[in-house]
């Protein structure tokens, strides 16, 4: 999930973060690694004998599940072999949790799902615990993958990287390969697969609207008593302007970025984080996948930098998605729009997170919390479309 906000200076008229050093968790690796020492001895066969041999919980983690770097050791049919895990772990409510709830056991379930009937490249997934005494929150265990993944902070658009540093070509790869990726994931739909678990328990009459609605009760749960004129103004416009040319429904990943994919000779190798995962039209997962681009390349050219303007078009990711997936997606304006106010909700709740760590001082303007709180209000009054290619 997006929960990072840059460092190097601050859009005019949002709270400035200390970014040099946001909390992402409260918790003790040492403890850790000894509870999951234990728990591997009583999850792994009699006789294997594990050890943790490293437990890290590494800086980039973000600030939604908690991720766990395991290097482990353990006997196989009289043999030692050691493995390289990931664990993520559900964030202790004390954290200032950044959604409401956290259901590792979905996240577990959709991996297994998109490993067995598409070739997404997916991290290999081993057990699911939901007993949250062992490392102090539900977790599951998969294989660790190697790759590059494009940064958030400094964002991949503000240069020295990997991305920015790379030919016109290849970036072109890495974003054709995590269009046709995403194309991939909505080959499951709900006409193919039982995708009941991933159906939101909220009133509407098709995926779309209650998935528009779910972000609704997310926007009350966050705003609480204290409201937002601006974000308030940006859910009636949704649900005024709700679109009737989306695709039919399929997987919806619910967080498609680059930043949550890994890279091997600019070609995506792993596909990560699916705490969004969803039942919803494909354009929802477009739209995000353009937005997210346009909300760092946004932050790129307010702060003087040139960034990335020819990544992302919306009208190349609909082309190359036309032509992986066969099915050309509706309009995307509505889409990119609601990503960018479900992200201003979220970036919300991340900032009043980093005042309630002492990392930000709480401003007199409640919307001044939203990093993009011009580009929300360009996109509500229209100005905002001019300079995007859709």
């Amino acid at each position: 999930m997006t929960t990072d906000a840059p460092t190097g200076g601050q859009p005019e008229g949002s709270v400035e973060m200390d970014t040099d050093h946001i909390t992402t968790s409260t918790r003790d690796p040492g403890a850790m690694r000894d509870q999951f020492e234990q728990w591997l001895g009583a999850t792994l066969p009699p006789g294997s004998r594990p050890r943790v041999l490293a437990l890290t919980s590494p800086e980039s983690n973000g600030m939604s599940s908690e991720t766990l770097l395991v290097d482990a050791a353990w006997t196989e049919d009289g043999t030692e072999v050691t493995r390289r895990l990931v664990a993520r772990v559900e964030p202790p409510a004390t954290d200032y949790p950044v959604f409401t709830t956290y259901d590792l056991d979905m996240q577990f379930r959709v991996i297994r799902l998109v490993s067995e009937h598409t070739d997404v490249p997916v991290p290999a997934t081993h057990w699911y615990e939901p007993d949250p005494t062992v490392l102090g929150g539900a977790f599951f265990v998969m294989d660790r993958v190697d790759g590059l993944v494009p940064p958030d902070v400094m964002p991949y658009t503000f240069g020295d990287n990997w991305v920015f540093d790379a030919t016109d070509d290849a970036r072109r790869t890495i974003q054709d390969s995590a269009v046709r990726t995403m194309a991939g994931i909505h080959s499951i739909t709900p006409a193919d697969h039982d995708l009941g678990f991933l159906e939101i328990d909220q009133p509407g009459a098709t995926a779309l609207e209650r998935n528009l609605n779910h972000w609704k009760a997310y926007l009350e749960w966050v705003v609480g008593d204290e409201r937002s004129s601006l974000l308030d103004d940006c859910f009636a416009w949704l649900t005024d302007h709700l679109p009737r040319d989306a695709s039919a429904d399929a997987l919806s990943w619910g967080d498609g970025r680059i930043g949550n994919m890994m890279f091997r000779d600019n070609h995506v190798v792993a596909v990560l984080d699916w705490e969004m995962a969803a039942v919803a039209p494909p354009e929802v997962d477009l739209g995000w996948m353009c937005y997210l681009h346009l909300f760092f390349q946004d932050l790129a050219v307010q702060l003087g930098a040139p960034g990335l303007p020819d990544m992302f078009r919306p009208a190349d990711v609909r082309a190359t998605y036309t032509a992986a997936s066969g099915q050309e997606p509706g309009d995307l304006t509505w889409h990119i729009a609601y990503a960018a106010m479900r992200h201003g909700v979220i970036m919300r709740r991340v900032t009043e997170r980093s005042i309630h760590f002492g990392e930000a001082e709480r401003p007199d303007d409640i919307d001044a919390l939203i990093i993009h709180r011009d580009t929300l209000a360009g996109m509500l009054d229209g100005s905002y479309w001019k300079g995007v290619a859709l």
